[in-house]
């Protein structure tokens, strides 16, 4: 038998206070492509894994 693990998903609020990012620029990220967004009737849901991705690491110049 065979298990599927469970994917899980947040809602804008919940991602914009994990990363410090507002909820208005997930919108915007959303809209412009750059992040996967699931709606479900009026929700939106995001998956973290997909919000962190989005997070590139920045050189520090040495």
């Amino acid at each position: 038998m065979t298990t599927t693990a469970r994917r899980s998903y947040e809602t804008l609020a919940q991602a914009a206070e994990r990363t410090g990012i507002s909820t208005k620029t997930l919108r915007r990220r959303s809209a412009a492509g750059a992040l996967t967004a699931y709606r479900c009737g009026r929700l939106i849901r995001l998956d973290p894994d997909d919000v962190d991705r989005m997070m590139v690491r920045v050189p520090n110049g040495r």
